[in-house]
């Protein structure tokens, strides 16, 4: 009509989704219209604060509303999930979130339905549906970051399990130990021997240290390892050895036409040549043609999946 107005960001084309990742040090929010970026902002998690965190994202959430002139559907990932006996938080390495109805407070601070997921879960549908996995059947999600987790998406559907626990393969115990891996490392979950505490930063981290009697980083660990450092590349190549294993579990159970790794630890590229290479002799098959590969969205993987959610 003449003399109207249009929003900035508004298209007939499709409904506007709006995703938020909320990581163990990051709150990340995406607006997207189809398969386009609309905005994105990112923020500090109020680590430790259960109140601080869901505000942050409430207020999140109706910024990029006010800013793009739209309401849009919502959807949340979270590490950890929903329990669907209670509807309290479970599960999550962001251990200010368990026992709290982060949906119903988020619905309830916003003023609409949300729809939430486990950050796992929404990375691997975002791999899924237009990333790395985009035309597979099967896909099998990996975050290996502050802590390790997985998602399983099949013919494009998130498989949350009856217990919403599908693919959380980091609180297994890392498949056939060797000497010094059993009962092993302490776990938050209250266990010991995790996979997570072995694939995850500071599992790496914890490896070197045992090597060296020096408490690093791991990306000062892949950084030495580069220029040459051999107590560094002894430290990855252990490292490889242990996501070999426990990879090799997975194929064994699920046997996914593509294996998508996502997170920090996904940028050591030395990963996709090494670990195909070690998991042959624990795959009950004569050969394995399972494709490992970075995730093609990086670091934006959570928040799509998040998006990708309605």
């Amino acid at each position: 009509m003449k003399g109207s107005k249009v929003p900035k960001f508004q298209s007939a084309v499709s409904v506007m989704r709006i995703g938020v990742d909320l990581g163990g040090t990051k709150i990340e929010a995406i607006a997207m219209q189809g398969r386009d970026t609309l905005l994105r902002r990112r923020i500090p998690t109020p680590r430790g604060d259960y109140d601080a965190t869901l505000h942050a994202i409430a207020d999140l959430i109706l910024a990029i509303q006010r800013e793009t002139g739209q309401s849009g559907t919502v959807g949340v990932g979270i590490p950890g999930t929903v329990s669907p006996a209670t509807g309290l938080v479970k599960n999550a390495n962001s251990t200010w979130l368990i026992g709290k109805p982060f949906n119903v407070d988020l619905a309830r601070a916003i003023g609409q339905a949300v729809r939430v997921t486990n950050d796992a879960n929404g990375f691997a549908l975002s791999e899924a549906t237009d990333g790395a996995g985009e035309g597979a059947t099967t896909v099998f999600g990996v975050i290996v970051g502050t802590g390790t987790g997985g998602g399983i998406v099949i013919d494009g559907q998130v498989i949350e399990g009856r217990n919403r626990i599908a693919g959380e393969w980091g609180h297994n115990p890392l498949p056939r130990p060797e000497d010094g891996e059993w009962p092993g490392r302490d776990c938050y979950c209250g266990r010991t021997g995790c996979i997570e505490t072995f694939l995850s930063g500071p599992g790496l981290s914890r490896t070197y240290l045992d090597l060296s009697g020096e408490d690093i980083g791991s990306k000062a660990i892949v950084e030495r390892a580069r220029g040459g450092d051999a107590l560094a590349s002894r430290a990855l190549d252990r490292y490889e050895m242990h996501m070999a294993r426990a990879l090799s579990a997975v194929i064994n159970l699920l046997d996914p036409d593509i294996i998508v790794l996502g997170g920090g630890l996904s940028n050591i590229e030395r990963l996709y040549a090494n670990v195909p290479a070690l998991w042959g002799p624990f795959v009950f098959s004569d050969r394995v043609d399972t494709p490992l590969v970075q995730a093609k969205h990086g670091d934006s993987s959570g928040v799509r999946g998040a998006a990708w959610l309605w």
